[in-house]
Order: structure tokens, then sequence, then C-alpha cells
């Protein structure tokens, strides 16, 4: 049964570790956590960055010219790069398991991760450790909460709370199962300010949403010119089709349009903008799968596969965005979407 969860792709897995002080204020306190994709061993990975200001680790070993060609598992993290260090614990606990690049001696986990900037939400010493990586990892279920968790704890989405979200789709032509997960730390809003309502129709529909009332949008309006500097969306898509790393980095790049489709401005010089793309090759397209009336004739199966798994991924991190933004709890004084706009759920 499907959970709409980035968990539908079998065998990936989702944990959280953050901390969140209840008495804390802006710029004070506990406002921070990491989130850990875990992915089955064998797992193929790679990266497309379009923010001008990433935080980032091991993403160069995802090039698919490079030599190392699977994932154990992805960091999402706050703290900026100070975060970073989170990925030690998770590559602890992976070597724990014996996972990672067999080498004489032992193994090296592959861990690639990247950032948000949320320093400012929560105190500027209160960032995640090696300890946050571990717990996050050694969580991990194919259940896991959304909102403000994990990655998500002290993201903000424009003036808005911001969070952790996912979702999934199956194309059942092929068989071939995509999610998304998304940390929601944007620069940019993913409500349009004049109608108070997401950027997207089809999001309106699918969440069944309307538009509030005159009093509310005028609020929220006032509230988007006080904009803070938090900036960093960070995702990743996973399929458990079979595609090469140069494959997996296509689906990277075309997951990209789900930020740009639900987030403005995305991608900006001062956002970090990421997303890794997972293939676990447990499903192999039918035989004789190939271009159709979807599709242009002249394009190869491989080509015709990453350009459905592709629009697929972009779907899926779009609606990843809302249900982070929608499921978002007040963190240090930070309005929700739900609490500003409650005349959108009427």
């Amino acid at each position: 049964m499907s959970r709409g969860s980035i968990t539908d792709v079998a065998g990936i897995r989702v944990g959280h570790h953050h901390r969140i002080d209840d008495d804390a204020t802006l710029g004070s306190g506990w406002a921070c956590g990491s989130t850990v994709v875990l992915a089955p061993e064998g797992t193929v990975g790679a990266v497309d960055c379009r923010g001008g200001a990433p935080g980032s680790r091991e993403t160069d070993l995802l090039d698919p010219s490079n030599s190392v060609r699977h994932v154990d598992a992805v960091l999402l993290t706050g703290g900026s790069a100070y975060g970073l260090a989170a990925a030690d614990g998770v590559m602890r606990w992976l070597e724990e398991q014996h996972r990672g690049v067999a080498m004489d001696g032992g193994v090296v986990p592959i861990v690639p991760g990247a950032v948000i900037f949320d320093l400012p939400v929560g105190g500027w010493g209160c960032r995640p450790d090696a300890d946050f990586g571990y717990q996050a990892v050694r969580s991990a279920s194919e259940t896991f909460a959304v909102g403000s968790v994990g990655a998500g704890a002290g993201a903000r989405a424009g003036v808005l709370k911001g969070g952790l979200g996912t979702a999934s789709m199956t194309l059942p032509d092929i068989g071939v199962t995509v999610g998304a997960i998304v940390a929601v730390n944007s620069g940019g809003n993913v409500v349009d300010p004049a109608t108070g309502l997401p950027w997207m129709a089809d999001l309106i529909a699918e969440f069944g949403l309307t538009a509030p009332p005159p009093a509310e949008v005028a609020e929220f309006a006032s509230l988007d010119k006080k904009s803070g500097p938090l900036n960093t969306t960070i995702a990743v898509v996973a399929t458990d089709a079979a595609v090469s790393p140069a494959g997996c980095r296509r689906i990277a790049i075309a997951a990209q349009d789900g930020l740009a489709h639900t987030i403005r401005p995305a991608h900006t010089p001062v956002d970090g903008d990421t997303v890794f793309a997972l293939a676990t090759g447990a499903v192999q397209a039918p035989a004789g799968w190939g271009p159709s009336e979807k599709v242009p004739t002249a394009m190869s199966p491989e080509t015709a596969l990453l350009t459905v798994i592709g629009a697929a991924a972009a779907e899926c991190l779009a609606r990843a965005v809302l249900v982070g933004v929608l499921a978002a709890t007040s963190v240090a004084g930070i309005p929700t979407y739900r609490g500003l706009l409650p005349g959108a759920f009427a």
C-alpha cells in the first residue's frame, strides 16, 4: 500500500534526529536537526546543484565519470556547513553494519550530504554533530514524520515555517516507483502573496485548498516584506528503476523543476538548492518498452525511460515541497501556513 512517501521505493528508509527547545525564540535555543535517507546496497547515486551557495559533502564523488558507483546513505541536515559533521555519525553506524566500499582492513561508507542555512532560527552554536547523524540513521524506517522534524526543524519557506515533506507516485505502464523527500528552507515563497495559495494550480486542487479570506491574504502579504536571510532547499529523489549513474544524474537535473515550479524565486545566488537522485535498480523496464505517444518516437528506450522518470521526479518533488510547508508547526515564533491562512482549508 502506498504511503505517499519516498519509502514507497522498496528498500529506502528515512530517519530523523532533531532538537527543538519548547521555549526557543528566534536566534536563541535549539531548533535544528538532521535527516538521513538510507539506501539498499547497490544503489546508484547522483546529484545536481542549482543554487549559488551550496554546502555539501562528497558531491564530486557522484560525478558519473568517477569510480565509486554506489551510495549507502544521503544526509540532509541543518546547521549550515557545521552540520556536515553529522555525516561522521552516519558513517560510524554504517561501518558497524559493515556497509561501504570494501577495502583491506575494513569498509568506507559513501555518505554524500547537503545542508540548509538555518543558524539564525536557533542559537548559533546549536547545530547537529556526529551524534545527530548516528541517531537519525539508526532510527531509519519505512514510516517517518513530516513537517518541523529532522532537517526541517529550523527551516523557513520565505516568511513561513518550512519543513520536511515527502511524496511518491508509481508509473503503471512500466511498474516503476518514484519518490521524493525535501527540506524546504527557501529564500523564495512557496505561496503567492497576492492570493495566499500555492503557485501551482495543480497543487491547489490536489490538496483541497481554497481562496482564503482577503484579511488573511493581506496579513500574509504584509509579512512578505520581512523575509529573513535563510536559504537553500535540499532534497533526495529516488526510484526503483535500473538506470546508469549518468541517467541518475539526468533524473536529478529534471527533478529541480519541482523546486522551480513551487518556489519563487528558486536557484538564486544565495540559495544552495541541491537535489540528490538514487536508483536502487530493483525494477527493469519491461522488454520492448520504449517510446509511446507520451514521448517522441526518435528517443531510444533508455532516453524515453529517463524522460518519464525525470518528469515524475519533478512532480513528486513539487508535491513534497507543499507537504512540508502544510505540515510544519511553528518553531521560534515563525508563523505557519495553517496558522496564518486557516481560511484556505475551509
